[in-house]
């Protein structure tokens, strides 16, 4: 048992057919069929149910899952121990609030781990961040969700152990232009809004599924874009918008938007790492860091 034939393993497990994984490991389909083939013989056993639609585990597949994730990350922190003369932690974020939350817990880390090198990844796409922590490709990520259990805001999660922790809350507000109909209400219900436009991004967006659970199907829902288009096209009086109250607030006091007065429900801005890599080296101090 080869560690090139655990990161083959890995890979069909994540990306769930061979032609996904040659492509992420920039090898030919064969060569990854027969690596696994390797693998399976030099076990004994078959790791994988193949189907037209893809791969999944057998139970011997799971049962080896995080060996292998175990003994490639320790290979991988090997490596960059011996070969980095200054260690460096990869640190995910999405977009919408990487300029707002991220710079404090940067600089957090910064004073109590100096010697530390952080690569800050962004991406507009939460999935694309979990991938990344569950495949070792980042340390940790911070991401949106709601209370309860990871994944409670709707979305579905990567086969991986993954642990999380709440930093603190992301109130969101439900604005509209000043000229909006329910603008002079002094309270709604959800059943007010029915009839009227939600402008929205894309369904795995934490806002769309933050209003999911708000307002149910009683809204229409126009997609318009991200944070910054969605709060524009708000003003112009295209429709109402649930979006993070840091990206409204200057709207707001200049009256460019109103806040509608349905009580709304807030996210938690959560760090996400794997649990079975606590040991990497800088992950505690990250979490120190961003606790504090």
């Amino acid at each position: 048992m080869e560690l090139r034939q655990l990161r083959v393993f890995e890979a069909v497990v994540t990306h769930r057919t061979v032609t996904a994984a040659a492509v992420a490991l920039d090898l030919a389909p064969s060569s990854v069929s027969e690596q696994i083939r390797t693998l399976e013989r030099s076990l004994g056993i078959d790791l994988f149910e193949r189907a037209p639609r893809g791969m999944t585990l057998t139970a011997a597949g799971e049962r080896l899952l995080p060996w292998a994730r175990t003994l490639l990350d320790q290979a991988e922190q090997a490596r960059r121990e011996v070969a980095e003369a200054r260690p460096t932690l990869r640190l995910g974020a999405l977009e919408t609030i990487a300029a707002t939350y991220v710079p404090t817990v940067l600089a957090r880390l910064a004073e109590r781990r100096p010697d530390l090198d952080v690569s800050l990844h962004t991406d507009a796409a939460r999935d694309g961040l979990l991938g990344g922590v569950a495949a070792g490709e980042l340390e940790a990520a911070l991401i949106l969700d709601t209370a309860g259990p990871l994944g409670e805001l709707g979305f579905n999660l990567p086969p991986a152990p993954l642990a999380h922790l709440d930093l603190e809350d992301v109130p969101l507000a439900l604005v509209a232009a000043p000229t909006h109909p329910l603008g002079k209400a002094d309270a709604l219900t959800t059943e007010d809004l029915r009839g009227h436009r939600l402008l929205v991004n894309v369904p795995a967006c934490s806002f769309w599924l933050a209003g999911e659970r708000l307002l149910g199907h009683a809204v229409e829902r126009v997609r318009t874009g991200g944070v910054a288009v969605t709060r524009a096209c708000a003003e112009q009086g295209l429709g109402v918008a649930l979006l993070p109250e840091f990206a409204v607030r200057d709207e707001l006091a200049a009256g460019s938007l109103i806040r509608l007065p349905l009580p709304t429900p807030g996210l938690h801005l959560r760090l996400v790492w794997r649990s079975d890599r606590e040991s990497v080296p800088g992950l505690r101090e990250v979490l120190y860091a961003a606790a504090a």
